[in-house]
């Protein structure tokens, strides 16, 4: 038995994030599943491709050798996937469509509806990851288009990029706190700014607008907004918000909002998919029908 073009996608995601969790997130299957995969390309191969160290994993030099070919491989199954499925831009199968975890629960259910009717021959498989992963699966080949609040990177393979639509952040604060509006990002204690864990680009975002330094090391750190959320309606912090985010997360009425001082803050959503994909016809479509399909208060 051969090696798997999925084998050489799962060596390759190892190989560029220097670790066998981000790769299985990347990749969307647990760990030990893909360090099984790995495992077993190893043993076709006859010889280690990973330096498992404490700190990570690092290419042996035949790894170094495998996955330079790897690469060249891949490319060629999407060119002939591209020249099989043509230039129509209409998938024969769910496209694999990925959304960070800031967006995905505000925006899906106002855009879903709108692209199953727009869009009533296509078929989509949803996942939700972080932006890192989401781009180490384009990459990879294990998801065909993204949903993003940030700038796609412009190193390695290249990327297409549609701007959607910008996202302002708002602060929520207790409503029991006397705040005065708009509110000054500067005048805010930085250890009561409650932040989203390491990892999301919305935590990078609200780090920067708050100015608090590359390792605001003082801060909470959440792995959800809503988690967050329930921390400032208790009084124990203040947040910024998305404004997508407001009607699910701003119901509560121990929550108040405020307006920021402009030039204020926000992130501008992109729609991302790998340059050369069948489908950007497709994902053209996308662009267009996210644009007007979600709601007015958004």
């Amino acid at each position: 038995m051969g090696v798997s073009l999925k084998q050489m996608q799962y060596a390759l995601a190892v190989a560029r994030s220097g670790h066998f969790g981000r790769a299985a997130e990347a990749c969307a299957i647990s760990q030990p599943a893909l360090s099984q995969q790995i495992l077993a390309l190893e043993g076709q191969c006859g010889t280690p491709l990973f330096d498992r160290l404490r700190s990570g994993i690092r290419l042996t030099p035949f790894g170094r050798e495998f996955i330079t070919l790897a690469q060249e491989v891949i490319k060629r199954a999407e060119a002939l996937d591209s020249f099989v499925l043509g230039h129509n831009g209409q998938p024969d199968r769910p496209i694999r469509f990925g959304l960070i975890p800031t967006v995905a629960p505000y925006l899906l259910p106002e855009i879903f509806p709108a692209l199953n009717r727009d869009l009533p021959d296509v078929d989509f498989t949803v996942s939700e990851n972080r932006t890192e992963a989401l781009i180490s699966g384009l990459v990879d080949g294990n998801l065909d288009v993204a949903l993003i609040g940030t700038a796609a990177p412009d190193n390695g393979p290249r990327l297409v990029s549609r701007p959607l639509f910008d996202d302002p952040f708002v602060l929520a604060t207790a409503s029991s706190e006397d705040t005065s509006e708009p509110v000054s990002l500067a005048s805010l204690a930085p250890e009561r700014i409650l932040l989203l864990d390491e990892g999301h680009c919305f935590r990078d975002q609200a780090i920067a607008a708050c100015r608090l330094g590359s390792d605001p090391a003082r801060t909470f750190a959440a792995t959800s907004l809503s988690t967050i959320v329930e921390f400032v309606a208790n009084g124990q912090g203040v947040t910024l918000l998305p404004r997508i985010a407001l009607r699910k997360e701003a119901t509560d009425p121990r929550i108040a909002i405020h307006d920021l001082v402009a030039p204020g803050a926000g992130r501008l959503l992109s729609l991302v998919w790998r340059e050369g994909s069948p489908f950007g016809t497709t994902f053209d479509r996308m662009v267009e029908v996210i644009r007007t399909g979600r709601g007015a208060g958004s």
